[in-house]
């Protein structure tokens, strides 16, 4: 009797550069950057709001409270700035790939058998690739 054993395995999506596909990723990449730029906002509010109302009330430790609130809408705004420089790298980057290259897009997990006499690394490398969304291959062993 053969011995069989259910594994689980990391699976690469790659998607091969298309314009449609350029465009579609430079997209998703400014509307992350427009929603950084609202939470920039929107903090920047919380805190003028904060100290207003810290000011309206008269507190003993206005400016060191004052102060606190500042460093915190700085510390968060510096995150922000740090993830829209980000975004705006792989722009930079999706704009400089070749058409017809593939990039590795996401991972995703699949389920496989295996039983004795298997190679098992051959067993671990599969790809999905995509063109424009559509599965165009499935490289390896399924």
């Amino acid at each position: 009797m053969t011995s069989k054993l259910t594994l689980k395995r990391p699976v690469n999506v790659k998607v091969i550069v298309t314009p449609a596909w350029q465009e579609e990723a430079q997209n998703q990449l400014q509307d992350q950057i427009n929603q950084l730029d609202q939470q920039m906002l929107q903090i920047d509010q919380q805190g003028q709001s904060a100290i207003a109302e810290i000011r309206k009330q008269g507190s003993l430790q206005l400016s060191q409270q004052i102060e606190n609130i500042q460093g915190q809408v700085n510390q968060k705004k510096s995150e922000f700035l740090q993830q829209k420089n980000q975004f705006l790298q792989q722009m930079q980057q999706v704009q400089l790939l070749e058409l017809g290259q593939e990039v590795i897009q996401a991972q995703m997990e699949s389920f496989f058998d295996v039983q004795e006499g298997d190679n098992l690394v051959e067993k671990l490398n599969v790809e999905i690739i995509l063109r424009d969304g559509v599965i165009e291959e499935i490289r390896g062993i399924i």
